[in-house]
């Protein structure tokens, strides 16, 4: 009896051993990048489900990319934490001294816990969450690594959470719509929707770097004046009126930019009595995506993807934050309204028209703002293939460089017609002070 019981307990220890009988290469098979970079892909294609507007899109690209960081960075002693270096951030949860970690599964772990809170598809999360751990339990690293780092970066994305609750955004969805007025120079909603201005307030979001909204007010509009055909208003819109008045090749590729970078995430189509909507990509969405193929081209580490995703969220944030302060102050009419008006009342824009005031240009702020980020990490002349919007229906592009391709981003709102230069030029300056700004006061690697 005795030898049955020594035998049974001999054989039980075995499977136990066998059953807990970890990878010994498991550090190296968790630090692969694609966890990063398919978990960030997962929270772009919710954002793209749930018709999130370019700012609400670039707070959520925000948390969810520092919470992922913030439970990464202990596990790699070059890299330091964020806390103390944005606005409000606090230090966060800390990994237990002396125990052993799996960090790139608890950043992927924070930054779905924040994603899945900042969007409404939580089921999308869920099911992506799911495959993802499988992919982790097949490295077959130890269960209590498994499972503490789990709990960490539960505990890191938490932490973040909180800290977002105290940005004012809840309050902001409160706030009175914005007021239209019957003034020619004001922004008015237009075709073929006319929809409600978009953010009027996000200026009341705290900002991540800027000491605040008005950091870097750029220089005011040309004044409103459409009576006098020399005024620099007047010939700002007979440029955009006559944008694609072009021979047909330059035509052709005037169209083709408009098209690549025109990253609505809502364009309705009307048809008859039928109207149905294309859903795309933002253009924080379209940067991050291009910050992704840096990462792979460059073949860099888990972290060092992490870095370039981390400093391109905050420019695109801060950038949104500046961009939109300015469009409510100035409320510059759109092209559409006033070339419809005053020049050509059958005359439609290229592109259509997004929803907010015209000045500054979006576009040329965040663009030119995550060019100046993603130049500090891959270097100024960082050649690559932009296929970020394949999926979309769009063709690839080339560029030499990413303020190149900033660029080229700034230009298509002109030849898209929903922009005047000086939207453009200016988006251009003010989104290379906030991506500068964020490279001067933001230090992840000690």
């Amino acid at each position: 009896m005795k030898n049955l019981i020594y035998l049974l307990l001999l054989v039980g220890s075995l499977f136990y051993a066998g059953c807990n009988n970890s990878n010994p290469e498991w550090e190296a098979d968790s630090a692969k990048p694609e966890f990063l970079h398919n978990t960030l892909q997962e929270i772009t294609d919710v954002i793209v489900h749930d018709i999130f507007s370019p700012p609400v899109a670039s707070r959520i690209y925000v948390y969810s990319n520092i919470a992922a960081y913030e439970a990464l960075a202990p596990g790699f002693p070059t890299y330091q934490s964020l806390a103390g270096q944005l606005n409000g951030l606090e230090a966060g949860p800390k990994p237990e001294a002396g125990k052993q970690y799996c960090y790139p599964l608890a950043g992927a772990k924070a930054m779905l816990v924040v994603g899945k809170k900042l969007i409404f598809s939580e089921e999308k999360i869920d099911a992506y969450e799911s495959g993802m751990l499988a992919e982790f339990q097949k490295i077959n690293m130890p269960k209590d690594v498994y499972e503490r780092s789990l709990a960490y970066g539960e505990a890191v994305g938490a932490h973040i959470l909180a800290w977002a609750d105290k940005d004012n955004y809840k309050q902001t969805r409160t706030f009175p719509k914005y007021s239209i007025n019957d003034e020619a120079r004001r922004w008015k909603p237009t075709p073929p929707d006319y929809m409600d201005a978009i953010e009027p307030h996000w200026n009341k979001i705290r900002p991540f770097v800027l000491d605040s909204a008005q950091q870097f007010k750029p220089t005011p509009p040309p004044p409103f004046n459409m009576t006098d055909k020399n005024s620099k208003f007047y010939k700002d819109a007979l440029e955009v009126y006559k944008a694609l008045d072009l021979p047909e090749a330059e035509k052709t590729e005037r169209i083709a930019i408009a098209n690549f970078w025109d990253c609505n995430p809502y364009v309705s189509h009307h048809k008859g009595h039928v109207m149905f909507a294309t859903k795309k990509i933002t253009p924080g969405g379209h940067w991050m995506g291009i910050a992704k193929t840096a990462c792979i081209q460059a073949k860099s580490d888990i972290m060092k993807s992490a870095q370039a995703y981390t400093l391109v969220a905050l420019s695109l944030v801060d950038g949104f934050i500046s961009c939109w302060d300015e469009k409510y102050r100035s409320e510059v009419v759109r092209p559409e309204t006033v070339i419809t008006t005053y020049i050509d009342p059958n005359w439609v824009p290229h592109l259509q028209t997004p929803p907010f005031p015209e000045y500054t240009s979006g576009h040329s702020v965040i663009s030119t703002a995550a060019a100046t980020a993603l130049t500090s990490v891959f270097g100024d002349n960082f050649a690559y293939t932009d296929s970020t919007e394949v999926q979309y229906g769009m063709s690839v592009r080339s560029f030499k460089s990413f303020n190149e391709a900033a660029a080229e981003a700034a230009k298509s709102r002109l030849y898209g017609g929903i922009h005047y230069s000086p939207a453009c030029e200016v988006g251009v300056e003010q989104g290379r002070k906030v991506g500068e700004l964020v490279l001067s006061k933001v230090k992840l690697v000690k």
